[in-house]
């Protein structure tokens, strides 16, 4: 077994994967094919998660309750992000749904994308696939986008992603396992 060596911003991509596919059965290599990464990373990041025991030991089940509590009190200090130039890109944190709604006059938040519609300060991705994973699923954009409002939100922003994303999680966990 590999030492491991602290979590990587790729192991918060697949926990959020895992967490938008809920409780259907996935196979490691499909995982690895919507997302952007390889087998092997997918692999490595599944372990890691497992040793920091936000999977469970069978590593097919996210602990959202730990992994919610490290998006909220630890993902802007471990993997901090400060908002850029204005550039053409993909919305992000409160300039993407679901928290678009509650933050109409705010400035525009996005992952710099040649692909995308939307002016606004660049933040770069939690990890830089993430711009490709998001353009086959909506529900993964936005826990990404909730995500991002984490680690670079205020307090209302801060406050309002924690508790969609609890909200979120606690689907997830409600499902029946298969």
């Amino acid at each position: 077994m590999r030492p491991h060596n602290g979590m990587k911003a790729q192991d918060c991509l697949v926990l959020l994967k895992i967490v938008d596919l809920g409780a259907g059965k996935w196979m490691a290599k499909d995982l690895a094919a919507s997302i952007g990464l390889s087998p092997t990373e997918v692999s490595m990041s599944l372990e890691r998660s497992r040793y920091a025991k936000l999977l469970d030991d069978t590593k097919r089940r996210v602990n959202t309750k730990a992994f919610h509590d490290f998006l909220v009190h630890g993902l802007r200090v471990v993997f901090p992000v400060q908002p850029g130039g204005i550039v053409r890109g993909i919305p992000t944190a409160w300039s993407a749904k679901p928290l678009s709604e509650s933050f109409k006059n705010a400035n525009p938040v996005v992952w710099p994308s040649e692909n995308g519609k939307l002016r606004g300060e660049a933040i770069e991705p939690l990890f830089p696939c993430v711009t490709k994973a998001v353009s086959s699923s909506a529900s993964l954009h936005e826990l990404l986008a909730l995500t991002d409002a984490l680690r670079i939100g205020r307090a209302r922003e801060v406050e309002l992603s924690a508790k969609v994303l609890q909200e979120r999680f606690d689907a997830y966990a409600h499902l029946p396992e298969h």
